[in-house]
């Protein structure tokens, strides 16, 4: 970007970009990202192979950044493990030496460090903390949070609602990779592939191909076998929008994405950020647009901000990079084709020789697509021969009709290369004062903002102004003297001289020096980190005991809690007589009502869960759990935490109990006793957790504050995305699509043969839960001699037979009469818990 470009105002939204590598990194600053985020080597970087960067090279990377006229933001979005607080927290101390602008975290626990130890650090809360309503928000400001980075599945309607009546800065979430699953809700990783998703090591299992299982049958889909890898997310076209919900910055996603990917996204949403409205405008950020897709991409797609539609976010042919659609074959002819073009207009400035393409034949991942470099261009009106040269693409095997896909251009390559050689220069503007009079110094005061700080210097001459004998200070000239920054990180916007006497005279040796001692003192400042650390000392074991204040152990005999889905299973767990509390998890809110009473009538506390995640706007769903007066509610959402523990205070004499679920993603005892002092009576251990990880937390909590699952499927996938109404019907949303869901049962047959059942909540969003069931029986008597009271066994399609069979063989581990190993024969599941295989 030239100098003039770089001294235009700041575009409404700031341009957030990734750097997964020093490349990536220079791409960002280079094509005028207005922030750039970035994880390190060391670990709690929810990208765990982008490993680039080390903490030492922090000091750095910030100076670079700041100079480029960027803020620079950290990703410490992973879950900590109790025995990482300590360093974690002396992490902390370094990245706030460093003059790091804002940290992006998951862990609530991170947060409270943070803001022990530098309440000047901003933090942001990642798309992984799952903050998705105004309530979760209030959750959120707990934490000192000022910045909510909003799901993916939110539409433009319900980001405009957030920032309505929420204070956050709120990020959005504008290109890239768009996750199946809401982020921080998936657990495929850690049922399938023993790794953690929320520790960075995601095994993209929605990438790998599913056969459908329709009632007990395979559905045979063709080439759609990809049920669960969306296209990829590409708003350019609602950045308007965008800015008019009140967004404060929109991000890129792509940490594992090359340095041409980040120079092209940036400079397309910069394009969209700056654009006044017209044709003429419009062109240009599509075709800025258009670029962007030739780096990498799965197919565009405005994702869930244009609202739920099930039929166009999954293709399920391909996973892999599929270009920019150029047009259809209608003529073969030797080495040439002619092609129908889809946007003549666009493509007119953007196809050129060199440049890549697929035809799409067959099966795409079966059978090798033709393809190959484009020798020759030839456009006839809106249509165009391709050329191409000796060996080329297999043509014969093109067949008119044939779709025909741009997948890359060199000279993207080259240009990003380019850009990446040289240190951005010029990106800050500045505003300088010239004042003065005859026998005075020249004073200049010098202002501008780099990353959200106010930058100022004031100089003056060392010697007195005299009369000129010319022209003097003529405006023109201070501006050529005093503007001529190049080199530096400045540029000047804006020169007054009203201050300054008339017919006054001052070597241009002299300007220069000023200029010069300007640039120094700015530069100083730029360069400086200003945060105050007020506790440098890590600070775990002070900030556990400040959270721990008032809060008392829970003395009880450990017990039984069985999670029911269906009728029959309820039937089953009142007809064995083995349990005093039941959780109810139900599809629809009509059979929960009878279900309800049911258990009423059985002597039963009554526990009711909440949907998995809240989007503003759909407080009602809580409020309906409201109305039926239950005993406990099961928690899943932080917006469902800070009401209903908000109302158990409130009618602490009523008894209303709040419980945290696995879904609050607990790992350790800073984050799990902030939850207790916000009204939680217990908080279920996250399954990221191995087995010594957990002992380790509860060891740190208050006896029988912690709840574990001992049998469970673990719940997958979680997503907005329906495989009811995407396969079973042809509509867009539940408004359209027939409901499905109740008149049959979906699973997803994995390339094992596993069979894992698909289940709808309220929302209409899916559940994706685990072929196999797991135990922790092994765990148990060590659960027990920590004191683990709440002992949780769920349920997802399992018949009355297998709850009455499982039930009893827990509570003959509890009572004594049977052996974990004789559990695990009686239960017929594996062994495990969360990461670990247990052994007995």
């Amino acid at each position: 970007m030239s100098r003039t470009a770089s001294c235009e105002e700041q575009p409404v939204l700031e341009v957030l970009a990734p750097a997964g590598s020093p490349e990536a990194f220079a791409a960002a600053l280079g094509s005028g990202a207005d922030a750039v985020y970035l994880g390190l080597a060391d670990g709690f970087n929810a990208r765990a192979r982008s490993t680039a960067f080390e903490r030492a090279m922090l000091p750095e990377l910030v100076r670079r950044a700041h100079r480029a006229g960027a803020r620079l933001h950290l990703t410490l979005n992973t879950l900590v493990f109790e025995q990482e607080l300590e360093q974690v927290s002396r992490l902390l101390v370094e990245v706030a030496q460093a003059g790091v602008d804002a940290i992006i975290v998951q862990d609530p626990a991170v947060a409270l460090m943070a803001q022990a130890l530098c309440p000047s650090l901003r933090i942001h809360a990642s798309t992984q903390m799952t903050i998705s309503s105004v309530e979760g928000a209030r959750f959120a400001a707990t934490l000192g949070v000022q910045r909510v980075v909003l799901p993916r599945e939110l539409s433009l309607k319900e980001i405009a609602r957030f920032t309505e009546h929420c204070p956050l800065e709120a990020e959005v979430f504008a290109h890239g990779a768009l996750c199946m699953s809401w982020s921080g809700q998936c657990l495929t990783s850690e049922a399938f592939s023993d790794r953690s998703a929320n520790r960075g090591q995601c095994s993209q299992a929605c990438r790998m191909p599913y056969d459908l299982i329709v009632d007990g049958e395979r559905r045979d889909l063709g080439a759609v076998r990809y049920l669960l890898s969306p296209q990829d997310l590409d708003a350019h076209g609602e950045i308007p929008e965008l800015i008019a919900a009140g967004v404060r910055s929109v991000k890129i996603e792509g940490r594992y994405k090359n340095a041409a990917y980040v120079a092209t996204t940036v400079a397309a949403l910069r394009a969209a950020c700056q654009a006044p409205v017209g044709p003429k405008t419009s062109a240009e950020v599509a075709h800025k647009a258009l670029l962007t897709q030739l780096t990498y991409s799965r197919g565009g797609s405005p994702g869930f901000l244009r609202g739920d539609d099930h039929q166009s976010l999954v293709v399920g042919t391909t996973p892999k990079h599929r270009g920019v659609p150029l047009g259809r074959v209608r003529v073969v002819r030797g080495q040439q084709v002619r092609l129908e073009v889809e946007a003549p207009e666009v493509m007119k400035g953007l196809l050129r020789p060199g440049m890549g393409v697929v035809f799409e034949v067959g099966d795409p991942e079966r059978d090798e697509a033709p393809g190959g470099a484009i020798f020759e261009v030839c456009w006839e009106q809106d249509w165009v021969w391709l050329g191409f040269g000796s060996p080329g693409p297999n043509l014969s095997r093109i067949a008119p009709g044939a779709v025909v896909r741009l997948t890359g251009d060199p000279q993207l390559a080259r240009q990003t290369q380019r850009l990446t050689q040289t240190e951005p220069e010029g990106r800050i503007a500045l505003r300088i004062k010239v004042r003065g009079r005859e026998s005075e110094p020249l004073c200049l005061a010098a202002q501008g903002m780099a990353a959200g700080r106010l930058l100022t210097a004031q100089v003056a001459s060392d010697v007195c102004l005299q009369e000129a004998r010319g022209r003097g200070l003529a405006k023109p000239l201070l501006s050529d003297k005093l503007g001529a920054l190049g080199g530096t990180p400045f540029c000047l916007h804006e020169l007054e001289t009203t201050g300054l006497g008339p017919g006054l005279h001052l070597a241009v040796s002299e300007l220069k020096r000023l200029r010069r001692a300007l640039v120094e003192s700015l530069t100083e400042q730029l360069d400086l980190a200003e945060h105050a650390i007020v506790a440098p000392q890590p600070t775990v074991a002070g900030l556990r005991a400040k959270l721990a204040e008032g809060q008392q152990p829970l003395a009880a005999a450990p017990y039984l809690v069985p999670l029911c889905r269906t009728q029959a299973q309820l039937d089953a767990v009142i007809a064995s007589g083995a349990c005093a509390e039941v959780e109810l998890d139900f599809m629809e809110l009509v059979g929960l009502r009878v279900a309800v009473e049911q258990a009423r009538e059985a002597g039963l506390r009554v526990t009711l869960a909440t949907v998995r995640v809240q989007k503003a706007g759909e407080e009602g769903y809580d409020k309906r759990l409201r109305a039926l007066a239950p005993d406990a509610v099961l928690v899943r959402h932080w917006g469902g935490l800070m009401s209903f523990a908000d109302q158990a205070m409130e009618e602490s004499s009523q008894g209303l109990e709040v419980h945290g679920d696995f879904s609050l993603n607990v790992t350790n005892s800073l984050t799990g006793r902030h939850l207790l002092r916000l009204g939680l009576q217990t908080v279920t251990a996250a399954h990221d957790l191995d087995r010594g990880q957990l002992l380790d937390f509860i060891a740190n909590m208050p006896r029988g504050r912690v709840a574990i699952t001992v049998h469970h499927h673990i719940a997958t996938f979680h997503n907005s995305h329906c495989v009811y109404a995407h396969l079973l019907s042809a509509g867009a949303d539940y408004r359209t699509c027939g409901r499905p869901c109740e008149e049959h049962r979906v699973a997803l047959r994995d390339f094992a043969g596993n069979e894992h059942p698909v289940v709808v909540d309220v929302g209409c969003r899916n559940t994706v839960f685990n072929a196999l069931a797991q135990s922790a029986a092994p765990l148990v008597p060590n659960l027990l001699a920590q004191g683990v009271q709440r002992l949780r066994v769920e349920f997802v399609w399992e018949s009355a037979e297998e709850v009455l069979r499982t039930l009893r063989a827990y509570q003959g581990l509890l009572s004594g009469e049977l052996s974990p190993k004789a559990v695990l024969r009686e239960v017929a599941v594996h062994e495990r818990y969360g990461l670990t295989p247990l052994r007995t």
